[in-house]
């Protein structure tokens, strides 16, 4: 197992290969059975994806952020720091938000 960590951040992957530090401190890259994964692209892809998603669905229930805030029990700035890319979630706010919109959180693994 390797633990890539990237501003707090954690990957877990379990497979046979290596990973190395692109040299800007940031991007990642793991190589495994020829298949290159550049982890910080994936990673900002998949969060900019779910803070659409959040925010598509708070606004087209109406929702302010601070309407959406309280309904979550969470302060409005990590609403706005959260909703503009700048806030790492965790799964139990996530959890807290989408529990919000009347919805649920589904997380799943898609092969490529």
């Amino acid at each position: 197992m390797i633990d890539v960590t990237n501003r707090s951040v954690l990957i877990h992957i379990f497979k046979r290969g290596r990973c190395q530090n692109m040299g800007n401190g940031m991007d990642y890259i793991y190589t495994a059975d020829n298949q290159e994964i550049f982890i910080e692209v994936q990673q900002k892809s998949a969060r900019k994806n779910v803070i659409e998603q959040y925010i598509q669905c708070r606004k087209g229930k109406g929702l302010t952020q601070a309407e959406f805030a309280r309904r979550a029990g969470i302060p409005r700035t990590n609403i706005t720091r959260f909703e503009s890319g700048t806030y790492n979630p965790s799964l139990e706010m996530m959890v807290r938000l989408a529990s919000a919109l009347d919805m649920e959180l589904e997380i799943g693994l898609v092969e490529r």
